[in-house]
């Protein structure tokens, strides 16, 4: 019995070594899904991580004006999806497995980038018509402040564009751009008091990425061909990688590698690779359609990347992994019209 016993386990053990499990194999790995919104469609498209296949189509609301989806984001605590509609002035609530619609939230005019931290107390949404951010309960779906952006950058003609909230929730960080200076702006504001702490120039055309792995936080501007690193806590320069039409952002889910898109490259070198330990540029793949432009990446270790432009309606996904970063090419899906922002919603 006990010779059958120790068969059992090498032959077990044999077929572990055989077919070991890859989290990018498309029937292993963590579960969940990708939502992206489709900007001219009006509509959101649910992707399955470990088949990428499109789950579903879901339509926004009807509202004042046809629906404009612009970002997503989750969260994981209440089970909500928010995806922001520009055109309606809105924030709209879905339920992240029938994806019905839960509620909408007014915001301020001009919806475009929005951001809640990992414990979500605080969802900022940015208003670029207002210049200002509408920050809302994730939870009671209240709103809990309207941010004015600093008088004197929107005076001199710069409006809120990215945003991103430090992983403790102590800050958040709104990019201001298009004013007549010759840099555009990083500003730091308090999640307490929603008052400006700290602010940095920046290059042109700024979006924001960060990790709870280090105290860093990295800013791609396109129209400078550069991604700046800075102290969170204290805004002073780290380091700059020059990368060309660095624009969109992605961090994997440990940290150590953020991915960013060359917009404007055409699909040549349009994916980086950065090292979040060293801050060095691992390498860079093409894509197959250009524009690429907004990136996540899940947990079985693929890098899903929207293509916009009116008349697009491609994601691409690639492997990464931790011994392989730099992005491969293993598909393609079909989605709505101008695929925009996208979030991933992991299963619970």
């Amino acid at each position: 019995m006990k010779k059958i016993f120790l068969l059992l386990v090498m032959i077990c053990l044999a077929l572990i070594i055989v077919f070991p499990a890859s989290a990018g194999n498309s029937g292993l790995g963590p579960k969940g899904k990708v939502v992206v919104a489709n900007r001219a469609s009006g509509t959101i498209s649910v992707i399955d991580v470990r088949s990428d296949t499109l789950i579903g189509t879901y339509n926004l609301p009807i509202g004042e004006n046809p629906p404009e989806p612009m970002y997503v984001t989750y969260s994981n605590v209440s089970g909500y999806v928010f995806v922001g509609d520009r055109a309606n002035n809105r924030v709209v609530v879905f339920d992240k497995d029938d994806f019905s619609v839960v509620a909408t939230v007014s915001t301020g005019n001009g919806v475009f980038h929005m951001w809640s931290d990992s414990h979500d107390r605080q969802l900022w949404v940015n208003n670029d018509i207002d210049n200002t951010s509408t920050v809302i309960d994730p939870m009671t779906l209240e709103v809990i402040a309207t941010v004015e952006m600093p008088a004197d950058l929107v005076g001199d003609g710069y409006k809120p564009h990215d945003v991103i909230l430090e992983p403790k929730g102590r800050f958040a960080y709104v990019t201001m751009l298009g004013g007549s200076g010759a840099n555009d702006y990083l500003i730091q504001f308090s999640t307490e008091t929603f008052e400006e702490i700290n602010r940095v120039p920046v290059g042109k055309d700024p979006h924001v990425s960060l990790t709870k792995k280090n105290d860093l936080i990295y800013v791609p501007a396109q129209n400078s061909n550069v991604v700046s690193v800075f102290n969170r806590d204290t805004l002073e320069p780290v380091s700059e990688l020059m990368i060309p039409g660095a624009h969109g952002a992605g961090m994997t889910p440990s940290g150590k590698v953020l991915y960013t898109t060359n917009l404007p490259g055409g699909g040549t070198n349009g994916l980086f690779a950065i090292e979040t330990d060293t801050n060095t540029i691992l390498g860079s793949s093409d894509t197959p359609f250009a524009v690429p432009h907004n990136i996540v990446v899940t947990k079985n270790d693929k890098l899903f990347l929207t293509h916009s432009g009116a008349n697009s309606d491609k994601v691409t996904v690639y492997a990464v992994s931790k011994d392989e970063p730099i992005p491969t090419l293993i598909g393609e899906l079909t989605v709505g019209l101008n695929p925009f922002g996208l979030a991933y919603v992991p299963n619970s």
